[in-house]
């Protein structure tokens, strides 16, 4: 028999051990740099160039001793695209006036000539980056509210429909925890920043998770009635194994075009692809081996602190 959610204290001590260094990981940035992971100017505000040269001669090194010649300390520069498209993208933690944009595109049109209309200049505010974050910030909390009252009211007929509510969210923030401390890492061994994209990229990952728990869940509900007198174990290792091959199919299909995405597409948008890959595939390890698990534990008084309450009416019925 399919044995899933007996090895539950395992699926526990591997999620523990990537969750704590991930953990100390964002709290060593924290303190180090002022930030869980490095923000970039979508969030502390800057400007963002990106020049096509009209031929070879463009450096790193004096593409950045021109910005550094006219005022602008941290730049952020890198090559995108193919070597012999010269295309390079340069960002700043500082808005430039445009006298000082002005002289910034005389001194790049000294290095290589700039081709026609191949210059784009963009501010960001850093009061927009706080916004969106606060945006994202509220939009998760608002999903968890409105995921944990959708599945008390569509679990009314389960016993303990609570449990279902509060089993998806902890997975979802296993979830989020597992993004943020890549991230972090990513950051502080690459100088990863983060962007507005990666806002995308934990919004996707929230709703990915919790949609994938509620399948395995629903199934649990639906067997409950069809299995009257089983465990509960053995109802829901059936509920994981009928709805297993539906999980690989889907994830399977999305973790492909994001390899193939990896592996040819865009250097901009490789980051959003990764930290995104990274979220979907803890995304379907959390559905099954966290969530489905937790609240196995639940249901036999596993759960520290609720653990008396569920054992209590055992007791009960043993003394009786």
């Amino acid at each position: 028999m399919f044995r899933l959610v007996q090895l539950r204290r395992y699926y526990y001590i591997f999620s523990t051990a990537i969750i704590i260094p991930g953990t100390i990981i964002m709290l060593y940035s924290l303190i180090t740099t002022g930030s869980i992971f490095p923000l970039g100017i979508d969030f502390v505000g800057g400007s963002i160039y990106e020049v096509r040269f009209g031929e070879a001669g463009a450096t790193e090194a004096n593409i950045r001793d021109v910005f550094e010649a006219n005022g602008s300390g941290s730049v952020s520069i890198q090559q995108i695209g193919s070597p012999d498209e010269y295309r390079w993208s340069i960002r700043l933690r500082t808005s430039q006036d445009p006298e000082t944009t002005r002289q910034i595109t005389e001194a790049l049109n000294e290095i290589a000539l700039v081709q026609q209309d191949s210059l784009r200049i963009e501010s960001v505010s850093a009061t927009v980056g706080a916004e969106a974050s606060r945006a994202a910030f509220v939009a998760v909390l608002v999903a968890t509210v409105v995921v944990t009252g959708f599945i008390v009211i569509a679990f009314r007929s389960v016993p303990n429909a609570f449990r279902y509510g509060m089993c998806a969210i902890l997975a979802m923030f296993h979830d989020v925890l597992v993004v943020c401390s890549a991230a972090s890492l990513l950051g502080l061994l690459f100088k990863w920043e983060v962007d507005a994209l990666f806002l995308t990229a934990v919004l996707t990952v929230v709703g990915f998770s919790v949609q994938d728990t509620i399948v395995v869940f629903d199934r649990i509900r639906e067997n409950i009635p069809r299995h009257i007198g089983e465990p509960y174990e053995t109802i829901v290792n059936r509920s994981v194994l009928e709805t297993l091959h539906r999980s690989l199919a889907t994830q399977l299909n999305a973790f492909f075009i994001m390899i193939a995405i990896l592996l040819f597409g865009g250097d901009s948008i490789k980051q959003f692809i990764f930290i995104l890959f990274i979220g979907l595939l803890t995304g379907t390890y959390s559905s099954i081996f966290i969530a489905v698990p937790l609240l196995v534990s639940w249901e036999k008084g596993e759960i520290p602190f609720i653990n008396r309450r569920a054992k209590a009416p055992q007791l009960q019925t043993s003394e009786g």
